[in-house]
């Protein structure tokens, strides 16, 4: 993910724009589900109809025993279209949410 625009309030629209494989960047507009300010931001994002594609993705922030924050990012995938995607969805998309998670805990950790 390059950059999420929007306010984060439930039933608003962000602008999140992420990069693809081989650097082609694409921007959506998903609606936020939960937006709790320090523990958790949900939203879902759909290709033109419900349950054609659909993508709920989440992001929570949960204190832990050493005194830090543990950062969890997930999606779920729903609709017809998943089958078809699959293979991407389990490399590529998992690929790049892997390396937005190391990128994240370098800036969180250096400050840069």
């Amino acid at each position: 993910m390059r950059s999420i625009r929007g306010i984060a309030k439930k039933d608003e629209k962000l602008l999140v724009s992420v990069q693809r494989a081989g650097g082609k960047e694409m921007s959506f507009k998903p609606t936020v589900l939960v937006a709790d300010a320090g523990k958790e931001l949900r939203w879902i994002g759909r290709l033109m109809v419900r349950g054609l594609f659909d993508g709920e993705h989440y992001f929570q922030l949960q204190p832990n025993a050493s005194g830090g924050t543990t950062f969890i990012q997930g999606e779920k995938f729903s609709g017809l279209l998943v089958p078809l995607v699959k293979s991407s969805l389990d490399g590529a998309t998992r690929a790049r949410f892997v390396a937005m998670n190391a990128a994240l805990k370098t800036r969180a950790e250096t400050g840069g």
